[in-house]
């Protein structure tokens, strides 16, 4: 059996991708602006949401030369008015929304004795409430128009009960019970509700701050794969969710993780 590992990565290609309008939030950087080129590389009209100015630009102005030029709109996802304003300028502009990627998250540590109620509040708003409210915007428009995907990204962390994480893990954790609802109310509407589970995946922000050769050598020793999970393999799994040939999936989680179960 050939060894594939270290070839070139090449994602598949959907045809039915092609014009789809596609927002992507946290899509300025890691796993968010894997997201924005995969999709951009299918034909897609993408716009994508993120507060991190610079990299969003620079991400925006390496794809400029593409079929659909990226559009990157700065929105903090935790003020409801400005969400709701980001996502209406959307709607004016494209005419509507095939599919949404609730991406956006921050996974910052915390000890138990130091969170505070307004801590609290803020990594619920970081890390879950605007999927929702997200959701509910971009449904709008799905709903009129006979369908749409709805993708909202969870975490392995939960599924192993990972240490100074607690709130993190209770917005992830949510995430999957979300996804399931919207799921059943809105299958009526030929709209399709997923969430995307990553495990330990190799981002430059992971590297920098967490994912030292220890870690590294934990994680691997965890999974049933003895290879790094990439962005490229979430982007890879993301598209095939959005596609038509994922007709049939709503409701359920999908792991992309190497078969992680902890170490």
């Amino acid at each position: 059996m050939p060894d594939n590992k270290n070839d070139a990565f090449v994602y598949a290609t959907y045809p039915d991708l092609r014009d789809k309008r596609v927002v992507i939030t946290g899509g300025g950087t890691g796993i968010g602006s894997e997201l924005v080129s995969a999709f951009v590389g299918q034909g897609a009209r993408v716009w994508f949401l993120d507060i991190a100015d610079e990299a969003s630009r620079q991400l925006a102005d390496s794809l400029a030369g593409a079929a659909h030029p990226p559009r990157f709109m700065r929105c903090d996802l935790t003020d409801l008015n400005a969400l709701a304003a980001t996502f209406a300028a959307i709607e004016s502009e494209a005419g509507g929304i095939d599919v949404l990627l609730n991406n956006a998250a921050n996974d910052d540590r915390h000890g138990i004795d130091d969170v505070t109620p307004e801590y609290w509040e803020n990594r619920m708003a970081v890390n879950l409430r605007h999927q929702f409210f997200c959701a509910q915007a971009a449904v709008r428009s799905m709903r009129r128009d006979g369908g749409g995907v709805i993708l909202n990204f969870g975490s392995i962390s939960w599924h192993l009960a990972s240490s100074q994480l607690s709130l993190y893990m209770t917005a992830k954790a949510a995430i999957e019970g979300l996804s399931r609802g919207l799921a059943r109310d809105l299958g009526e509407h030929n709209i399709r509700v997923n969430s995307v589970i990553p495990g330990a995946v190799r981002t430059p922000r992971q590297q920098a701050l967490w994912h030292t050769p220890e870690e590294e050598a934990r994680i691997l020793a965890g999974q049933c794969l003895r290879e790094r999970v990439e962005m490229q393999d979430v982007a890879a799994l993301s598209l095939f969710l959005a596609s038509n040939n994922a007709r049939r999936c709503s409701g359920r989680e999908y792991f992309v993780d190497a078969g992680w179960y902890g170490a």
